[in-house]
């Protein structure tokens, strides 16, 4: 019988719209079975104890993330969700269209918390981000695709947390499939 271990943070991650059939068309059926999928597996850990979720600043997942979080925690049963925004650096959002820079400040003027890991835009700083998201986190949500062969932030935040032994639940971005990878510890 294995030791139930208690999860109360949990770390989302996701490959940016342009590695998505539908780009940045949020309004495509495939975008929106994401979303469902996301908040599903939002309310299903909430009800296994997690109240913090940690979020990385980028475009995508991040934000959709962080908005379906924001629109839950408005709900008085989900009241107590924490949204913690890690930026990978200062100017993160520098080369964003004007809306995307609005939802990102929205997203930090309404969350919890947010702090910055880099100093520059640098690869090091998105690294360090992503680190730190894993690390601090007792589970990892990832819309991934699980292809190996293409290197990406996201694939290597998702063997970091394999590596580290803490659950992992993949989202595949195309067909909305959810797969929980087992524990390794």
């Amino acid at each position: 019988m294995g030791v139930l271990v208690k999860m109360e943070i949990c770390a989302i991650t996701g490959h940016r719209p342009t590695r998505f059939k539908f780009k940045y068309n949020e309004n495509y059926a495939g975008c929106k079975r994401l979303k469902k999928r996301l908040r599903d597996q939002f309310i299903l850990l909430y009800g296994q104890g997690v109240r913090r979720f940690l979020v990385g600043g980028a475009l995508g997942v991040d934000m959709w993330s962080g908005e379906i979080l924001l629109e839950l925690k408005k709900q008085p049963e989900y009241s107590d969700i924490e949204l913690v925004i890690v930026l990978p650096h200062p100017d993160h959002d520098a080369r964003w269209d004007e809306r995307s820079k609005k939802r990102m400040a929205f997203l930090l003027k309404h969350c919890t918390e947010h702090l910055t890991i880099g100093t520059d835009a640098s690869p090091e700083s998105y690294y360090k981000r992503n680190r730190y998201l894993v690390d601090h986190a007792d589970c990892l949500v990832a819309v991934y695709d699980n292809n190996r062969a293409v290197r990406s932030g996201t694939g290597m935040a998702v063997q970091y947390t394999e590596k580290l032994g803490k659950p992992v639940v993949l989202i595949h971005p195309d067909t909305g499939k959810i797969v929980s990878l087992p524990k390794t510890n």
